[in-house]
Parts: structure tokens; C-alpha cells; sequence
């Protein structure tokens, strides 16, 4: 019987089994990856350069984009590494550092999105109050909570998963190190100390998730109530991306960790980590870039600053 002490590394779930499906799935995710990188570092730099867009919205978006990529760079490239040398190992402190990481980004970006709700419910519900509450010193204060938040949190359940004794081996059912496949291998009851820690964590979101839902129920009924189609259209134009994010996430997040057992299995746990942990960082900037014009031209003459044509 080993424990924790004894465990050097562990045994990540290998992607495919053969050589040639192992080799495509590194360029899925190395196209997925630079997609990420490129479609974020736009975003970022197009709204750090463009003063017109210093506004709570894109500074939201800003720390948004940077949860992105954070949480792509956690995962994804061991995962192409594995795959293109046709390993599966990951050191114990790589994979403590890979959940901290993992549950940190994560959070972040579930408490960035919530705030940005908050910043188009009173964009839209309260205008004329908007510039006194979301003044650039309240932003940061938002965000510095939220990143705040999101450090503790990480390390609070970094530091209780790895101080549980090990004896179930090393090898995980996933391409990544998560905390329900670490408590798998626990020959302790103590991991009920992290599994309640976790319903503390999913109380806390489920308090977040209430919170947007009641806040758009407000949002669309003030929009409704615009006389005009054209301000109506400018509304939803500037909700309708935040939605679809928000939406994507929590679907995958929830049916990923509350699926039934019954149809449960290695295959489905992978694609849905990929869906809602690989996925987003690379679709959010599309997302958000398509339907803000804004947002949208001052990434063209970003992209034209730096490559300008011959």
C-alpha cells in the first residue's frame, strides 16, 4: 500500500491509443491553442492600446481574455507534449501546480463573468447611474476581488486535496490533473473534508448563477421596453455575447461534474473537459468580437498596424 508521501508522479489518461490518432490530436489542440493565443493577445492589446475603449466593459473583457488564456496555457500544452512524445506522466508537484492553476483561472473567470452581468444590468437597467458606480476606481476594486477570491480559493483546495493520503495508485481518468480524480485515489475519509469544501464552492456558484439569471430576466425586460428597434438591437448587441459565454460555460461545467452515472464514462468526461476547458478561451474573443463593432474595428487597425500591406 503506498500513500501520498510514496507518489512521485502520476499517470495522466492518454488522449488515444494509437500512434497516428495521437499525433492528430496534437494538432487539434496546437491549432486550438494558437487560436487561443492569438485571438486573446488581440483583445488584450487592442483594448490596452485603444483609449476610446478604457471603459468597464473592455476592462471586464481585458481580465476576462487574460482568465482565457491563463487557463488554456494550464492544460493544454502537457497535454500536447504527451501526445507528441507519447507519455503520460506529470510530476506530484506539476500536477499540484496544474490544479492550482486550473481551479484558479477557473474561478476567476466564473466571478469576471458575473461582474460583467452586473456591468450590463446597470449599463442598461440603470444608466443614469452607471458612471458614478462603475467608475474606474470600483473596476478595479471588482476585479482585484475577484482574482482575490479566486487565489484563495485555489489554494485552499490545493492545499486539502494534496494533504490526503494516497493508496488507490496514481493513474487518473482524465487528460489533466482535476480534484475528483485526485479524491479517487484517497484510502482516507478525509477527502469528505474536500468534498464538502467543494459543496461550499458550488453554493457559492450557484448564489453567482441566481444572480445572472435574475439580473438578464431585468435586462430583458428593460430592453424590451426601448421604443425604438435600433436601440433595442444596440442593446442586445452588447448582452448577447456575454450571454452565450456565460451559457457555454456553465452548461459544460455543470453537466460535466452532475451528469448521471448511469451515463458516465471516460470518453464523455474527456470531451466535455475539452468543451468547457479548451474550447472557450479559443471562442470567447470571436464571440465577443463579432457582434461589438468596437471592439471589432479596433482589432482590424491593431492587425493592420502591425501588418500593414504592401
Amino acid at each position: 500500500m503506498s500513500n501520498s508521501s510514496s507518489i512521485r508522479h502520476f499517470l495522466l489518461l492518454a488522449l488515444a491509443d494509437t500512434r497516428q490518432l495521437q499525433l492528430l490530436h496534437f494538432c487539434l489542440l496546437l491549432g486550438i491553442f494558437l487560436a487561443a493565443l492569438l485571438g486573446n493577445g488581440l483583445i488584450i492589446s487592442a483594448i490596452a492600446c485603444g483609449h476610446h475603449l478604457h471603459m468597464p466593459m473592455f476592462f471586464f473583457l481585458l481580465n476576462l481574455a487574460l482568465s482565457d488564456l491563463g487557463s488554456i496555457c494550464t492544460t493544454v500544452p502537457k497535454a500536447m507534449h504527451n501526445s507528441l512524445w507519447d507519455t503520460r506522466d506529470i510530476s506530484y508537484t506539476g500536477c499540484a501546480a496544474q490544479i492550482f492553476f486550473f481551479m484558479f483561472f477557473m474561478s476567476a473567470e466564473f466571478y469576471l463573468l458575473t461582474i460583467m452581468c452586473y456591468d450590463r444590468y446597470m449599463s442598461i437597467c440603470k444608466p443614469l447611474h452607471y458612471g458614478t458606480l462603475l467608475g474606474s476606481r470600483a473596476c478595479a476594486h471588482m476585479a482585484a476581488a475577484a482574482w482575490t477570491s479566486a487565489f484563495f480559493n485555489a489554494l485552499l483546495h490545493t492545499a486539502n486535496t494534496f494533504s490526503l493520503p494516497l493508496c488507490r495508485g496514481n493513474a487518473l481518468r482524465q487528460f489533466f490533473c482535476e480534484i475528483p480524480q485526485i479524491l479517487k485515489l484517497s484510502c482516507s475519509k478525509s477527502y469528505l473534508r474536500e468534498q464538502g469544501l467543494l459543496a461550499v464552492s458550488a453554493c457559492l456558484g450557484l448564489g453567482c448563477f441566481v444572480f445572472i439569471v435574475f439580473s438578464y430576466v431585468q435586462i430583458f425586460r428593460a430592453v424590451l421596453r426601448i421604443p425604438s428597434e435600433r436601440g433595442q438591437h444596440k442593446a442586445f448587441s452588447t448582452c448577447l455575447p456575454h450571454l452565450a459565454v456565460v451559457s457555454f460555460f456553465l452548461s459544460t461545467v455543470v453537466f460535466a461534474h452532475l451528469k448521471p452515472p448511469s451515463i458516465s464514462s471516460t470518453s464523455l468526461d474527456v470531451a466535455l473537459s475539452v468543451l468547457y476547458l479548451v474550447v472557450p478561451p479559443a471562442l470567447n474573443p470571436l464571440i465577443y468580437s463579432l457582434r461589438n463593432q468596437e471592439l471589432k474595428a479596433a482589432v482590424w487597425r491593431l492587425m493592420t498596424g502591425c501588418f500593414p500591406k504592401h
